[in-house]
């Protein structure tokens, strides 16, 4: 998928830019057929699992996937299975600037987490926070990627706000379908890159500054 975009645009075409880009890799991921998207969820949680970095890691952000992403509550299962802390994002605040996560522990998909923002599951309330700081291994959400690991996420901005909290040596992976590769992507300063990308057919080791 080939996009030559101009990077000086103006924020409100920036914007504009992005809005666009979102609609048609969503459209084209929405368009992976049932079996299709299981089979290459299987492939991309198999790939992330058996990453030395992964295996190390003792405590894990991952996230609970929602509509069409690839079902990243296999590589939940699997964390949860080799005995790592697992923590998974709820959203506080979706509004304005203010737009922030509380980082929180889960044991138990089914027990310790309800529908949050967009029907998402997210932990419960009283479930045990933990700080960015404590976090030794990521995996990033979004939409659309380059194989160069800029990102373009859902437009809410929660991830470039969370990722400068977590120590920078700490792994950012993804995982994808290959439809959400990219050739280029309309980035703003602010906008957060990731070490690599999984899909179920290619990887991409990213240079991050």
């Amino acid at each position: 998928m080939s996009d030559s975009l101009s990077f000086s645009a103006s924020p409100s075409e920036t914007q504009r830019a992005k809005q666009e880009m979102r609609h048609r890799v969503l459209a084209l991921r929405d368009g992976l057929s049932v079996d299709e998207h299981a089979a290459h969820s299987r492939c991309i949680a198999q790939r992330i699992a058996a990453l030395p970095s992964f295996a190390n890691a003792r405590t894990v952000l991952l996230f609970h996937s929602f509509g069409s992403e690839w079902n990243s509550v296999l590589l939940v299962q699997e964390a949860l299975q080799s005995g790592k802390t697992v923590v998974l994002p709820r959203v506080l605040s979706s509004k304005g600037t203010s737009r922030q996560m509380a980082l929180q522990t889960v044991e138990n998909i089914a027990r310790d987490t309800a529908p949050g923002t967009r029907g998402i599951l997210e932990p419960l309330p009283e479930r045990p926070v933990v700080s960015p700081e404590t976090i030794d291994w990521i995996l990033v959400p979004g939409v659309a990627f380059t194989p160069r690991g800029e990102r373009l996420g859902y437009g809410g901005g929660f991830y470039d706000r969370l990722l400068p909290q977590i120590p920078k040596h700490v792994p950012r992976i993804v995982g994808a379908f290959d439809v959400q590769i990219v050739d280029a992507l309309p980035v703003d300063s602010h906008d957060c890159s990731v070490d690599a990308v999984y899909t179920e057919r290619r990887v991409f080791h990213c240079m991050r500054e």
